[in-house]
């Protein structure tokens, strides 16, 4: 197979994290060849923690493309916010977050940050196949 897409659009809510993973389980489940656990276990990783961030602090609102391609699983959320993610040090006390963009840039071999023509922004985490 070369290339297979799913798209999602949602308004912020905490069942949105849910949806996002869930669908990417679904898209990965369809894939042929198929993807191995760990890889999978990946992606749903980095669509929850894209997810999460859009919502929290992109605007309550993302945009989730999925695409396979030969050699990576490519993972693209976007959302409304204009402001770009940066590395902050992990709150290991108030609880206020931290660990999200640097978890994608571990994961991920590759990240870029797209500023969208109009307003917003999308990420994109490609992972290896």
């Amino acid at each position: 197979m070369d290339t297979m897409s799913v798209t999602l659009t949602r308004a912020g809510a905490a069942t949105s994290i849910a949806e996002a993973r869930e669908s990417a389980r679904r898209f990965l489940e369809d894939l042929l060849p198929a993807v191995a656990a760990g890889v999978a276990e990946k992606v749903v990783m980095v669509v929850s923690e894209l997810v999460t961030n859009a919502l929290r602090h992109g605007g309550g609102a993302y945009t989730l493309d999925l695409s396979a391609h030969p050699d990576t699983i490519e993972v693209a959320v976007g959302d409304p916010s204009p402001r770009m993610p940066r590395m902050r040090t992990p709150d290991l006390v108030d609880g206020t977050g931290g660990f999200g963009w640097r978890m994608v840039n571990d994961l991920a071999h590759h990240v870029v940050v797209t500023p969208g023509p109009q307003a917003g922004k999308t990420v994109r985490a490609f992972l290896s196949r």
